[in-house]
């Protein structure tokens, strides 16, 4: 506290500069340690919630978002569907030709079931699939979905004739296979197929992560005798010509039925997923706001029960000199301070959550500064409502009251 003069008598008036505030302010923490501990603790949970949904909520976006870019919104998928026909439920095996005769088409291929065991081998029994699928493809097809490979290559023009097979990482995983160098084989159906990829995880046709995938002519040659009728299809358009494509695509798939063709986008799915995980977040934050709020409530009754532990202290201070707004700022500035520390330790924990299961998740980290600068100020917002009351208690006892009470 500093002097001053006024009307030029040697009265001394009071003052309370920052630092001053700020080490009485501070001296209640200071001293119980363990009830700062658990009063910052109940911020710090209601911070870490809301900071924890948002990054995890960006960071999930932004992985359907890299994901939908890298799809693309000019790709749909034809599949058979039941219509009023109630026609067989395939598409006709000249799907592909015709869907390829259409103007802003840039790309069309076609995967189809083949009925037939993959086992590691031929002493494997033949009822021991693993639950892994065979699928006849176009060697378009990796072009088509812009998929990769994780390891060897992709068919063609020979290989998709031959007996060579391309896993998923999931269907190499249940065959043991790692690695796809030494001539690596497995055996589909009564014939050896040599692995000559293993193909990353694909988004749209994620039953491609549990197949063998052959090509058409090898089927046909080795696994079936019967044509091979396409069950699912995916094309490219044009930019800016998709919804031309998708109004003529059934009939011209299926001119007789078109009813029972369906024609969806996956990337609609990707962003209904995104959507869904806006409503969820929203949700969580109502609930962090709760912990939030019963954080304030925590710090509040810590500080009234300070006021009423520390009248002695109260008492002194207005005896030697202090105002009712030096008392007031005391307390207020303890609540900030309590409430600060939460937000700090909050936002880190918050933070470390959301990198520790974007990680994991493989998504790319990702935390709105809005969310940490924004984790803080609540805390601090919420410490300074929740001092209001205990710090204006406080100023409103009277020395003598203080002191007697004691």
């Amino acid at each position: 506290m500093t002097s001053a003069f006024v009307d030029g008598n040697d009265i001394p008036r009071s003052r309370l500069r920052v630092g001053d505030v700020l080490r009485v302010g501070s001296l209640g923490l200071r001293t119980r340690r363990l009830r700062t501990g658990l009063s910052t603790l109940g911020v710090a949970i209601g911070i870490a919630a809301m900071v924890g949904v948002l990054g995890l909520s960006a960071s999930s976006r932004e992985d359907l978002q890299s994901k939908i870019r890298a799809l693309g919104t000019n790709l749909l998928q034809v599949q058979a569907g039941q219509g009023l026909g109630r026609g067989s439920g395939t598409l006709p095996t000249t799907s592909v030709g015709m869907i390829g005769r259409i103007g802003p088409v840039t790309a069309v291929s076609s995967i189809a079931t083949v009925d037939v065991n993959v086992r590691r081998t031929d002493a494997v029994s033949d009822g021991i699939t693993g639950g892994i699928s065979v699928f006849a493809v176009d060697k378009g097809l990796l072009t088509t979905l812009r998929a990769t490979m994780l390891q060897g290559r992709w068919f063609d023009d020979a290989t998709s004739s031959y007996p060579a097979v391309v896993l998923g990482t999931t269907a190499a995983a249940k065959l043991g296979i790692t690695n796809i160098g030494d001539g690596v084989r497995v055996y589909l159906g009564n014939h050896w197929f040599s692995v000559i990829g293993i193909m990353s995880p694909n988004t749209v046709a994620t039953g491609l992560d549990r197949a063998a995938v052959v090509g058409v002519k090898a089927a046909q040659t080795y696994l079936t005798s019967a044509d091979i009728p396409p069950e699912t299809i995916y094309l490219r358009t044009l930019d800016g010509s998709m919804n031309e494509v998708r109004t003529v695509l059934a009939a011209t798939v299926n001119p007789q039925t078109p009813d029972e063709v369906q024609v969806s986008r996956p990337s609609d799915a990707l962003a209904a997923e995104n959507a869904a995980n806006n409503t969820f977040t929203s949700l969580l934050l109502g609930l962090g706001a709760v912990a939030l709020l019963v954080g304030g409530i925590g710090i509040a009754n810590v500080m009234v029960i300070a006021v009423i532990e520390r009248r002695t202290e109260i008492g002194l201070r207005r005896a030697l000199g202090a105002t009712r707004a030096h008392i007031r700022r005391q307390f207020l500035t303890e609540a900030i301070l309590l409430a600060g520390a939460g937000g700090v330790v909050g936002v880190a924990l918050g933070a470390g959550v959301t990198a520790v299961y974007s990680s994991i998740k493989h998504w790319a980290v990702v935390i709105p500064p809005i969310a940490l600068l924004g984790g803080f100020v609540a805390a601090v917002v919420i410490g300074g409502f929740a001092g209001l009351y205990p710090a204006a208690r406080a100023s409103r006892l009277a020395p003598t009251d203080a002191l007697r009470g004691s």
